[in-house]
């Protein structure tokens, strides 16, 4: 079909899966290096791939069809007098735009991923980035159309202040500095990203972005000649809420999760969890201008969009080996994984490769994400509970708000794409995480261990495993693991609250946990 840029629909992801150091495109089957705030399918994990998506028991969206898989840095906010970093609470979830732009918009197939934004990038390249774009017609004489101009293009920075008019999407293209968030933001900021519409028809590659491309005016315009198929173009936005009440009157910074203050190291990743058929049907016939989901018969001929409360419900399984990490920690002495703060102009650094030696371990002893084959009673959670703040503003606006690309309207209430006028809802913040509870054999007794002073031992979960022959019991303690084996090794996992793993075969060793660990 033929479709016009009126036609979308606003995918509505108010809950959020978890947040946490994973990322199975970039760093599958290992310890992302960030952190990163994810929703969409509860199937989601270090290993995921599209049949944990799509057979999983829930997701965090409207549409109960949709086991996508969608995420970005988590954002922080660094006191510059204690040096502590303390989460950004999250607003409403996150809004996925599905914009039908061009000609035969194609479905995303089975299998398919992609990323959209540079991790690395800490400077700007297109201009000014302080000054608006210029037109769009400018682009091709300024020489201003490479994949890579286009990519700092597609993220944006949106100054929310609902009693004002509102900026245009892709306004800003970095992250302001706090003296004008807490002066001209007072309900948030809302972060964006679009994401390259042209393929070349392969489902990844190798830097998981060059399967795909950008059209020559981001959302808008002609695919190079490489890429010719149109697929739905994606949108994110997520707001955060800068002006909370713990940040006002503090001096600091905010910061992503990856350690970029700049935004021009904003990211985000996608993998399709649609049965390829039904979203085809929903590209081909829900065209109407409105963006609602309720307007679209495919999404409501076989029940009723998900309520905000179901959504809100849907968690993925936090990997064992994160579990120790609280991603979501209400203070921290450094950002998940000890990453530090780069602020260019040169690109930042990547990280060692300390996390995959671990991890490999790790995977070595007890194999892929290993979520759910031991007993939990008070182990601690990467994932967010449902008492996660969603709105701390009295505005009528929760997440997304409205998708303007070219603003008409003097008030916010009436964008080119039709504001998402969803009543905000104010819950009670909640600094503990939610506790895992999956459901397996009772828990054994601690092993008698000779105590030190101020060590405490509490046993939280155990596992049996069967190999050749050979009955071994793995007893899971805080902040120590025992594993029952022959021989022994030691890993020291990166992080915030760090623990080791340790093997032997008929005596339990203790380690203590006390020092502070920065950097890779």
């Amino acid at each position: 079909m033929s479709s016009t840029t009126e036609a979308f629909w606003r995918m509505e992801c108010r809950g959020s899966t978890g947040v946490a150091r994973v990322d199975p495109i970039v760093d599958f089957n290992k310890v992302s290096g960030h952190a990163h705030a994810v929703h969409g399918s509860s199937g989601f994990g270090m290993s995921a791939t599209y049949d944990d998506l799509v057979n999983a028991d829930c997701t965090s969206c409207a549409v109960k069809q949709d086991k996508s898989a969608y995420w970005t840095p988590a954002m922080y906010f660094l006191d510059s007098e204690t040096g502590e970093y303390s989460p950004v609470p999250q607003v409403g979830g996150m809004l996925a735009y599905y914009l039908l732009r061009g000609d035969n918009v194609t479905a995303f197939p089975t299998g398919f991923q992609m990323v959209a934004g540079s991790n690395y990038r800490r400077d700007y390249t297109v201009g000014d980035p302080y000054s608006p774009d210029p037109p769009q017609s400018n682009w091709a004489g300024l020489k201003q159309t490479g994949q890579s101009d286009l990519e700092q293009r597609a993220v944006g920075f949106n100054c929310l202040n609902y009693r004002q008019p509102a900026e245009a999407s892709l306004y800003r293209h970095y992250m302001p500095n706090k003296t004008f968030t807490d002066a001209s933001c007072p309900d948030g900021l809302r972060l964006e990203l679009m994401f390259p519409s042209c393929w070349n028809g392969e489902l990844d590659s190798d830097d998981h972005k060059s399967h795909v491309a950008y059209p020559d005016l981001v959302g808008n315009g002609n695919c190079p000649n490489t890429h010719t198929r149109r697929l739905v173009t994606l949108f994110f936005e997520t707001i955060w809420d800068t002006n909370a009440a713990q940040f006002q009157g503090k001096s600091g910074s905010f910061v992503m999760s990856n350690g970029d203050r700049t935004g021009f190291g904003y990211h985000g990743d996608f993998m399709t969890g649609w049965d390829p058929d039904f979203l085809q049907e929903a590209v081909d016939t829900c065209t109407n201008d409105s963006g609602e989901l309720k307007d679209c018969g495919v999404f409501t001929s076989n029940g009723p969009l998900l309520s905000e409360a179901e959504q809100r419900e849907c968690k993925f399984k936090t990997p064992l080996v994160l579990t120790a990490e609280n991603a979501v920690a209400q203070t921290m002495t450094e950002l998940p994984g000890g990453v530090q703060i780069q602020d260019g102009p040169e690109s930042a650094t990547p990280p060692s490769n300390v996390i995959d030696q671990v991890t490999s371990a790790i995977g070595d002893i007890f194999g892929g994400d290993s979520t759910t084959t031991t007993t939990s009673s008070s182990v601690p959670s990467s994932t967010l509970s449902t008492s996660t703040p969603v709105a701390t503003t009295s505005s009528i606006f929760q997440s997304g708000g409205a998708f303007i690309e070219n603003p008409t309207s003097a008030t916010p209430s009436a964008p080119d794409f039709g504001a998402d006028s969803v009543p905000s809802t104010t819950t009670s913040v909640s600094s503990t995480p939610a506790p895992t509870t999956s459901i397996v054999p009772t828990t054994t007794s601690a092993p008698q261990a000779t105590s030190e002073p101020g060590v405490s031992y509490e046993v939280y979960s155990t596992q049996t495993i069967t190999s050749a022959g050979l009955v071994e019991e793995i007893v899971w303690m805080q902040p120590v693991v025992y594993v029952t084996e022959e021989s022994f090794t030691t890993v020291t996992i990166p992080g915030p609250a760090q623990q080791k793993v340790k093997k032997a075969r008929s005596h339990v060793v203790q380690h203590r946990h006390n020092h502070n660990r920065r950097g890779y």
